[in-house]
């Protein structure tokens, strides 16, 4: 007897990709001056971060870390460690793909801000919009992040702005997640209690849950932080320029010097926005207690 159907799956269902690429395609040309104008937009804003950057004296930026840094841990031999690993990756010749890098970063770090916390909070007070959205949460958590991209790249074209907006769809989830955790974590009678002395709904929110909240919102914008700065080397791939794109060519020509380098330049920023942005969850932490 033949028991290949056991190992094998008898029967495949035909999904024709050509006709989905066919109308997604039809739809990019069709609106070309929306994604166009977002496009425009896009540039304009990424290049106006990396300006502030760029006129930022070097010297300014370490001691401003070295201060951050100090002021927030208390030790002033992280301030000086800190402080020296942000000195040595302007020593290796990478300052301005940093700042390209950064620009980038922050850029979708603030659209995913403005986009997930109001959604956070709209989810927050709404167990049916919560049901709705968290599936799409989790699918968008679970997805590949080179799916992300093909629409960004096929609707944005090449460079930064297709790399602001995949980075912002694969870093939004945390901040929507830990808002929305954040605000439901609240004992109610605290709430309660702010609604009978005489607020409404709205005062409520906007005074007493996001401030008693604001440490757990600070550890999602902590999370996006760090899968924006995961998602900008990815990036590269669709154009997007900085150490993503050093690292990239290092893989392409198979420099290990080349690559080791960019790769620790990456490294050190993401270590020193974490700790930058964690001391703001502790200190946070502090101050509602």
């Amino acid at each position: 007897m033949n028991f290949d159907w056991l190992f094998n799956f008898p029967f495949q269902i035909p999904v024709n990709t050509s006709t989905i690429d066919k109308y997604v395609r039809d739809f990019s040309v069709r609106y070309d001056s929306f994604f166009g104008g977002i496009r425009s937009f896009l540039i304009y804003f990424v290049n106006f971060i990396q300006s502030i950057l760029n006129s930022i004296p070097w010297i300014v930026s370490i001691l401003l870390v070295f201060f951050v840094i100090w002021r927030i841990s208390k030790k002033l031999s992280k301030g000086i460690l800190y402080g020296s690993l942000l000195f040595l990756v302007g020593s290796l010749g990478l300052w301005n793909l940093m700042n390209e890098t950064l620009a980038i970063v922050i850029a979708s770090v603030i659209m995913s801000l403005v986009l997930g916390f109001p959604l956070g909070i709209l989810i927050s007070t709404s167990d049916r919009a919560d049901k709705i959205i968290r599936p799409i949460l989790d699918t968008m958590q679970t997805m590949p992040v080179f799916v992300y991209l093909i629409p960004a790249l096929l609707f944005f074209g090449l460079g930064k702005p297709p790399a602001v907006i995949a980075t912002t769809i694969y870093a939004i989830v945390p901040v929507i997640r830990l808002t929305n955790h954040g605000i439901r974590q609240i004992d109610q009678e605290i709430v309660e209690a702010s609604i009978s002395f005489g607020s409404t709904r709205l005062q409520s929110l906007i005074k007493v849950q996001i401030p008693q909240a604001m440490p757990t919102i600070m550890t999602g914008v902590n999370q996006t932080l760090m899968m924006a700065m995961a998602m900008v080397v990815t990036t590269s791939m669709i154009g997007a320029t900085g150490l993503g794109m050093e690292v990239l060519i290092s893989v392409n020509r198979v420099e290990i010097g080349r690559g080791l380098i960019s790769g620790t330049a990456v490294v050190i920023i993401a270590v020193l926005l974490d700790r930058i942005t964690q001391g703001l969850v502790k200190n946070g932490e502090v101050d509602s207690h």
